[in-house]
């Protein structure tokens, strides 16, 4: 039921954001970033069961640990990047948020290179 909270918060700060933007457009980014903000609190605080998750399965199903905590990483770059990405459009900046994005792939690609270079040696080794 957390979703219909959030929802609600979201669809009351939508109300006094339009408002804002009306009456004082000067602090209405200020009050959406700071609905972002807070959504963005709310979710990340429910994300202890799935690590809880990926820790006991990887376990169970032999992988590599020091691939996990990349692949976290990963996950979070992708979340922040879009979470910032989002702000800046929410300000009327579509040209940082570009440049945000583009980061956060960078950032992910980097990050994934030695998956990718494990993933090779394993496919040259099969092959004849």
């Amino acid at each position: 039921m957390e979703i219909i909270q959030i929802v609600i918060f979201s669809v009351i700060a939508t109300i006094i954001i339009v408002m804002l933007k009306v009456h004082r457009p000067e602090i209405a980014v200020q009050a959406s970033l700071a609905a972002g903000v807070i959504i963005f609190a709310l979710v990340i605080a429910r994300l202890s069961p799935i690590l809880d998750f990926i820790k006991i399965y990887t376990g169970k199903i032999n992988i590599n640990s020091q691939y996990i905590p990349v692949l976290i990483k990963i996950i979070g770059i992708a979340y922040i990047t879009e979470f910032g990405a989002e702000v800046c459009r929410d300000a009327g900046e579509n040209s940082i948020a570009t440049k945000v994005e583009m980061a956060g792939k960078v950032l992910i690609t980097i990050l994934a290179v030695p998956i990718i270079t494990t993933l090779l040696e394993m496919i040259i080794k099969i092959m004849p």
